[in-house]
C-alpha cells in the first residue's frame, strides 16, 4: 500500500496555469525600454496591526504602524499613477503568476470580524493587459483573473488581507486616490520572479505611466516558541539577515537566500519581495528600513526602496539566473546516491523507457536489503509529490525506491502528475525507513527523531520524522490521526520508526 506523508503546505494549491491556460509562443524580451518605477517598498500584512481588528493589540505594533503611515506619505509624494501591490495569499499558482483583472478590486476585512473595514477601487486594466503581454515575452505565464477564471479555478478576486491590512494605512496616509493593480506572488523559481519584475516595469515604461511597487511580506512566523508555526533557530537568523540585505539594497543577496533558509523560517513573502526588486533592475537603489519588529512571534518589515540613476552595473537580470542555474547543477553533482538512482528512474521513464526503470545494477546495500521508503519531490522548495511504502513490497530497497519514485511523480493524489520538462527542476529526497516498533505512550516519541505510525482496526496513518513546522508530539499524533480517518478520541496503536534520509 502507498502512504503520502501529510506533509503540512502553506501553499497547496495544485493547479497549473499552462495545463489551463493556452499561450503564444514565447519571445526574447528588448531591452533599454525606459524606467517608469518611482517607488518601491516593503509592507506586513497583519489584520491585528489594523486598530478596528487588534482591539488594543495594535499596540503592540506601534512602530510599525507608524512606520507604515511613513511609508504612505512618501508613496504619496512619489507622484505614482498606479499602485502594483504583490501579496503571497491571492491566487497562488505553482507554475505562473496571477493578476486580478476585474475593474473593481474590493474586499472587507470580515473574516477578521471587521467588516466595516473595507475597500473598493479601480482596477489599472491597461497596465493588467500590458503586465500579461510583456511577462510573455520573459517565458512567464501570467493569468488574468476575472469572475469568470475564479469560478473555474475555486478561488476569489476579493481583495486579500495581505493587500487589505497595508491599504488600511496606505488610505490613512491620503494613497488611495490612484488605481491599484492586485498581483498575487507565484511559486516560480526566484530569477523568474525577477524576471517579473522587469516585465512590470517594461509594462509601465511602454504605457508612460509612473507606477509604485509594494511587496506585501510578512517575515519568519517562527522567531518565538508561541509564533504561528512554533519556534525554529532559524527564523531569528533568517530575519536578521534578510533586514541586513534589505538596509544594503543587496539585490543579488537577497536573490541568492538560501530556499531551506527561507522554509525553516516559515517566512512569508520573500517571493513578494523578489518580484518587486526586479522592477528596480538597472538602477542605483535607496533603501531605508522604516521599521522591524516581532512581538508576536512573526518579523514585520517596513522599507522604502528609491530607484534612482541608471546603472549598468546593476542589470542583474542574467546574472541571477545564471546563478540560480549554476548552484541548481552543483546541488545535482552533490546528489546522494539514492537520490541519483531515484532520479534515473524518473528520466527513463518519462523518456519512453518504461520498460527499463528498474535499476540494473546498484549498490550493493540497496540490492541485499528490503525495507519501506519513501520518495519526496520539491520543485522551487514546494511539495510536488510524495509516497512511500510503511513496509518493503519489492525484491530490495533499490526497486523499492525506483516504484515509489514513479508513484511520487504520477499517482500522489494532491498533485498532477509531473510532466516530463519539469525534471530537471525537481528536488528529491529519498527516506529508507527502519522497522517500525510498539511504544505504549507519547513520552516514547520524539517528532524530530522519530516517525510516527497510528492504527486503529485496519486503518492507519503515518508521519515521517523531522518534518518542517512539525514540533511538538501531540501535533505530529493528530496529523496521522487524521490522515487514517481516526478519531481523536478512538484508542489507537502507537509505533514509532527512525529514518536515513538522503538528499
Amino acid at each position: 500500500m502507498y502512504i503520502t506523508p501529510g506533509l503540512n503546505e502553506q501553499y497547496n494549491r495544485t493547479s497549473y496555469l499552462r495545463k489551463e491556460l493556452s499561450y503564444p509562443q514565447r519571445l526574447d524580451c528588448g531591452a533599454g525600454i525606459p524606467m517608469s518605477i518611482v517607488f518601491c517598498g516593503i509592507c506586513p500584512h497583519p489584520p491585528v496591526m489594523v486598530p478596528e481588528v487588534g482591539q488594543g493589540r495594535d499596540n503592540e505594533v506601534a512602530n510599525t504602524k507608524k512606520a507604515m503611515l511613513e511609508l504612505g506619505r512618501r508613496l504619496s509624494e512619489s507622484g505614482a499613477e498606479t499602485l502594483v501591490m504583490i501579496s503571497p495569499h491571492g491566487t497562488v499558482f505553482s507554475d505562473g503568476i496571477g493578476i486580478n483583472a476585474e475593474k473593481e478590486l474590493s474586499g472587507n476585512l470580515g473574516q477578521f470580524n471587521a467588516a466595516g473595514v473595507r475597500f473598493a477601487l479601480a482596477n489599472d486594466s491597461a497596465l493588467v493587459q500590458k503586465i500579461q503581454a510583456t511577462a510573455r515575452l520573459q517565458n512567464i505565464t501570467v493569468a488574468g483573473i476575472d469572475s469568470a477564471l475564479a469560478q473555474r479555478f475555486g478561488v476569489t478576486t476579493e481583495l486579500d488581507h495581505g493587500i487589505m491590512a497595508p491599504l488600511y494605512f496606505l488610505r490613512e496616509a491620503g494613497v488611495l486616490h490612484i488605481p491599484l493593480v492586485h498581483v498575487s506572488m507565484g511559486l516560480l523559481p526566484f530569477y523568474q520572479l525577477y524576471s517579473f519584475g522587469v516585465a512590470l516595469r517594461e509594462a509601465a515604461a511602454e504605457l508612460n505611466k509612473q507606477v509604485a511597487v509594494l511587496a506585501s511580506s510578512d517575515l519568519s512566523h517562527r522567531l518565538t516558541s508561541d509564533a504561528p508555526n512554533g519556534y525554529h533557530p532559524a527564523g531569528q537568523d533568517f530575519d536578521h539577515l534578510l533586514v541586513e540585505l534589505v538596509r544594503a539594497g543587496d539585490v543579488e543577496g537577497i536573490c541568492g537566500l538560501d530556499p531551506e533558509l527561507a522554509e525553516q523560517a516559515g517566512e512569508c513573502g520573500l517571493r513578494s519581495i523578489i518580484m518587486m526588486l526586479g522592477a528596480l533592475d538597472g538602477v542605483e537603489i535607496t533603501s531605508e528600513v522604516l521599521s522591524y519588529e516581532g512581538p508576536f512571534g512573526v518579523g514585520y518589515l517596513v522599507a522604502s526602496l528609491v530607484p534612482g540613476a541608471r546603472d549598468e552595473q546593476r542589470r542583474l537580470q542574467d546574472k541571477i539566473q545564471r546563478l540560480a542555474l549554476d548552484r541548481a547543477s552543483q546541488k545535482r553533482a552533490a546528489e546522494s546516491y539514492p537520490v541519483q538512482l531515484a532520479r534515473k528512474v524518473l528520466e527513463n521513464y518519462y523518456h519512453g523507457r518504461r520498460d527499463e526503470f528498474k535499476p540494473q545494477r546498484v549498490l550493493e546495500e540497496l540490492a541485499e536489503r528490503r525495507a519501506g521508503v519513501f520518495v519526496s519531490l520539491k520543485k522551487h522548495g514546494q511539495l510536488r509529490g510524495c509516497i512511500g511504502t510503511i513496509a518493503p513490497t519489492q525484491n530490495n530497497i533499490a526497486e523499492e525506491i525506483a516504484e515509489n519514485a514513479i508513484s511520487a511523480a504520477i499517482r500522489d493524489p494532491r498533485f498532477y502528475p509531473v510532466e516530463p520538462e519539469e525534471l530537471p527542476e525537481l528536488d528529491i529526497s529519498v527516506d529508507i525507513l527502519a522497522d517500525p516498533e510498539p511504544v505504549r505512550g507519547t513520552d516514547e516519541l520524539d517528532p524530530h527523531k522519530y516517525g510516527v505510525i497510528v492504527s486503529a482496526g485496519g486503518r492507519r496513518g503515518l508521519l515521517l520524522p523531522d518534518l518542517e513546522g512539525i514540533d511538538a508530539v501531540e501535533e505530529q499524533v493528530a496529523i496521522a490521526r487524521q490522515k487514517a480517518g481516526i478519531s481523536p478520541g478512538e484508542k489507537v496503536r502507537l509505533e514509532r520508526f527512525e529514518v536515513v534520509r538522503y538528499r
